[in-house]
């Protein structure tokens, strides 16, 4: 979704703090598919607002423009970065302002319409449910049309989560003091009006969730920052921040299919897809590095803060040298 050049400029102060805390970038994790990140080439995709890693085809990841470009999705090989296959929906009507995708354990693909640029203008938002193609080639596929509404009224949106192991649907409401986690019901129904009902809060202004292969974590992003939580049936409660990356318009957040790296994707021409460790590293069976199910530090608090203050001075020092670099550059007597 786009947003305004006033937005940027607030969100700035931002930017500079986590300049000053940000890790550096997490190194490939053992050859999981995807696991180095890549660059989407196709001049086609120049808002990519959703990804998910295809169950069906090894190293390709789903992504699609966001707003109103029409019901296309593309299959993006992560070792080059190329389009390889592009579905167009059928059977869905125009979409208005598509901004996320899933994928369940029946291996059919949810792709969220749920953005409302108006916040709540629209009574009703979509999901759109079609099975991934078992073959990688330009093609149309009919898919099935969710009606959707929450219980407590309309409401903007950019993440949208199935379940991997109950295919239960799931969106989390976008709002700069912290977003709603709505559940839908145990079934979609095409024939009626599909009810989210507010089963929890999260404390960050979203803009894309995953769930964890596994089910047992929830991941979330927003612009400049990200949260980790434990699933517990719903119950979620926060366990970690996450190593976003700084990128020009974070909109999209996927796990590999091994859990063990979470890809982070950004809108623009020629956009890159980021990887950094997930939660629990190599996570694929939803267990910390502390054996209990929790954050590597066993409370999250006294390890944990000291791995963040050590990370955090060497930002802090990387950053003065470069300060100090771009000082001695400025001091240079310009040359004839």
């Amino acid at each position: 979704m786009r947003r305004s050049l006033a937005f940027l400029v607030g969100a700035l102060p931002v930017l500079l703090a986590g300049v000053l805390v940000a890790p550096a970038v997490a190194a490939d994790a053992d050859g999981a598919e995807g696991a180095d990140g890549f660059t989407i080439k196709d001049p086609r995709i120049t808002e990519s607002s959703g990804l998910v890693a295809s169950r069906a085809h090894p190293g390709v990841y789903w992504t699609h423009n966001d707003s109103d470009d029409g019901a296309f999705l593309y299959a993006v090989d992560s070792k080059t970065g190329e389009t390889v296959a592009t579905v167009t929906m059928t059977g869905v009507g125009r979409p208005r302002d598509v901004e996320a995708i899933s994928i369940g354990p029946n291996g059919h693909l949810y792709v969220g319409d749920i953005g409302d640029n108006l916040n709540g203008a629209w009574d009703h938002v979509w999901i759109y449910e079609l099975p991934e193609p078992k073959q990688l080639k330009d093609q149309s596929i009919r898919a099935t049309q969710y009606d959707v509404k929450y219980a407590d009224g309309a409401r903007d949106a950019e993440a949208l989560m199935v379940h991997p192991k109950t295919g239960r649907a799931y969106i989390v409401s976008k709002n700069e003091d912290g977003g709603g986690l709505y559940e839908g019901p145990a079934k979609l129904s095409a024939s009626g009006t599909n009810t989210f009902k507010r089963i929890g809060d999260i404390g960050l202004w979203v803009t894309d969730g995953a769930f964890s292969p596994d089910g047992k974590r929830l991941a979330v992003r927003g612009y400049f920052g990200g949260l980790a939580y434990t699933w517990n049936g719903g119950k979620v409660k926060q366990e970690d921040r996450l190593n976003v990356p700084l990128q020009g318009q974070g909109e999209s957040i996927a796990y590999t299919p091994d859990g063990s790296t979470l890809l982070y994707g950004s809108e623009g021409s020629g956009s890159s897809v980021e990887p950094e460790d997930a939660p629990g590293a190599g996570g694929g069976d939803g267990k910390s590095s502390s054996g209990d199910g929790g954050s590597a530090s066993g409370d999250g608090t006294d390890d944990g803060m000291n791995a963040d203050l050590t990370k955090g001075a060497i930002a802090l020092g990387a950053a003065l040298v470069v300060i100090y670099g771009l000082k001695r550059l400025f001091r240079r007597e310009p040359r004839d």
